[in-house]
């Protein structure tokens, strides 16, 4: 009998796929259900290694669909407490900027359909995984704490403040245990290459032009995903019912410093880097003050920027297989093979 059943949504994208891996390393005896639509960031190669796990369980649904969300908690099972960690959502600015529809579907009415059937079921705890990007843009100075006013300035962002605030109410008027962590820009193994560091990684090792938006000194808080994932399994066995978390690395770099750290790990020139228009509203600054689930729940990250991003690179050159098949498209053959439809 498993001790839990974790219900992961989104668990083939680049965090859901590592915090699955993190799952079956740390907790061997939970049971894991993962549902994912296997939209183009979704990739079951991430999970290659644990399919053969079986305590792990795919179902290929959309959290949009009651008949698919109904069917990933059938696939829990009843011998153990369920509980929810929600990573489903469209992610990206630049995709939410050009067509917003996207967003709002998967991050706003997916959420509220697992909600409705997360209470129908009496599951035990679900886990919202949001962003720092709710809170809006930064000046020079100060910190987001889970006190900022929400005040998102892109399609996506204000699609996770909508399901952020679907989540506070379903506490509110349901008495439903849900918990919130708000995180910054994550990096490490398995993310899809239109993000700033993969897409960095795998052109500079091409030899192809680094695209940088605007000055490049938009200023980010970087963590890597595996603190990250230690941070989400902290806030859903021990965070407060009700509450919001941020997560954050301690690691502010402006976009075009982590490019050239990058090129000069890789040994590529500085001359690959193309400045390029800048993207609509963007915002300036992030970072994150996560003093709160250090003190409340004995997190910290591991990981250190010096450390991490070299590892990364690493991943990115000895798996680069995978990369390709990314790149090419090919990777989204892998169900039909594996599946059979």
């Amino acid at each position: 009998m498993a001790e839990r059943t974790i219900l992961v949504t989104g668990g083939a994208g680049f965090i859901g796929a590592n915090f699955v891996h993190a799952l079956v390393e740390l907790r061997p005896d939970w049971r894991i259900v993962n549902l994912d639509a296997l939209t183009y960031a979704g990739n079951l190669e991430n999970l290659t290694e644990v399919e053969g796990n079986p305590n792990y369980t795919f179902v290929h649904g959309d959290i949009t669909s009651t008949d698919d969300v109904s069917k990933a908690f059938d696939a829990c099972g009843d011998d153990a407490p369920v509980s929810v960690v929600h990573f489903a959502a469209e992610s990206h600015v630049d995709r939410s900027i050009h067509w917003p529809l996207p967003s709002v579907q998967t991050n706003v009415i997916g959420t509220q359909v697992l909600l409705d059937e997360f209470r129908r079921r009496s599951a035990q705890r679900f886990l919202h995984v949001s962003t720092d990007e709710v809170y809006g843009a930064l000046g020079e100075e100060g910190m987001f704490t889970e006190e900022t006013p929400l005040a998102p300035n892109s399609p996506y962002s204000s699609s996770k403040a909508g399901s952020d605030l679907l989540v506070r109410a379903a506490v509110h008027t349901h008495d439903v245990d849900a918990v919130i962590t708000r995180c910054s820009n994550n990096y490490g193994p398995y993310q899809f290459p239109e993000k700033l560091i993969p897409l960095m990684i795998a052109n500079a090792s091409e030899d192809k032009p680094l695209p940088v938006y605007g000055d490049g000194l938009y200023v980010r808080d970087w963590i890597y995903v595996r603190d990250h994932c230690e941070a989400i399994l902290r806030v859903l066995e021990a965070g407060r019912k009700g509450e919001a978390y941020n997560v954050g690395g301690n690691n502010e770099y402006p976009n075009i410093e982590i490019v050239r750290r990058i090129l000069s790990i890789l040994g590529k020139p500085e001359s690959l880097i193309t400045y390029v228009k800048d993207r609509p509203g963007h915002d300036r600054r992030y970072a994150i003050d996560a003093s709160k689930i250090r003190s409340e729940l004995g997190w910290e990250p591991r990981f250190d920027f010096g450390t991490a991003l070299p590892l990364t690179i690493e991943w990115y050159q000895t798996h680069s297989v995978w990369l390709q098949r990314v790149r090419s498209g090919e990777y989204r053959d892998y169900y039909a093979r594996q599946y059979g439809s």
